[in-house]
């Protein structure tokens, strides 16, 4: 269900899950949830700790202001009532491998902070992400994800299947902790 408020569209998931479009006011909102939900789930990956690579390349006002005037790339606030427990980021037009970009939707960031994982909120928002991928006509939702851990099997029993391997490329990630996954779910 949709709701118009204040000149905005509101994707209501349920009566307490919302995803608020990111605008210039909520920016930093999003950077803040969206840095400690990351970091809450995926520091172990980073040599040191230091996930200052990705960071820097996805979660800096910069980056995002950049995003935000992309038509291409969606970014929301993930509600429970009022408070932000996560982030998503989709790209509408995302090539892979064969699969042409006006084929394609890319789920490039869903991230919850860790109080919030296993409450059924990532069901939802994959549901979130199948509708908006079918009202664009996509054939195919894709999405990297790490090759060790749950949300492998979250996406799997979620109807994403394994197309093929990839590995992070940014400097400084753990050697065993580099190869992922692209899965693909078709539509």
């Amino acid at each position: 269900m949709e709701k118009h408020i204040t000149g905005m569209n509101f994707a209501v998931l349920d009566n307490t899950v919302t995803l608020v479009p990111v605008i210039h006011d909520n920016l930093e909102v999003y950077l803040t949830v969206g840095v400690k939900s990351y970091c809450e789930n995926y520091l172990h990956l980073w040599e040191n700790d230091d996930p200052a690579p990705y960071l820097s390349n996805g979660f800096t006002k910069e980056v995002v202001e950049r995003e935000l005037q992309d038509p291409n790339t969606l970014n929301f606030l993930i509600n429970l009532g009022e408070a932000p427990v996560g982030i998503l980021k989709l790209v509408k037009n995302c090539r892979i491998d064969e699969i042409s970009a006006t084929d394609a939707l890319k789920a490039e960031k869903i991230y919850l902070l860790k109080e919030h994982s296993g409450k059924g909120i990532g069901k939802q928002l994959l549901q979130f992400i199948e509708k908006t991928a079918k009202a664009l006509n996509k054939e195919i939702v894709w999405l990297d994800t790490m090759q060790k851990g749950k949300p492998v099997h979250f996406y799997q029993k979620n109807g994403f299947v394994i197309k093929r391997e990839s590995e992070v490329v940014l400097p400084n990630v753990r050697p065993e902790e580099k190869p992922m996954y692209i899965l693909t779910k078709k539509l």
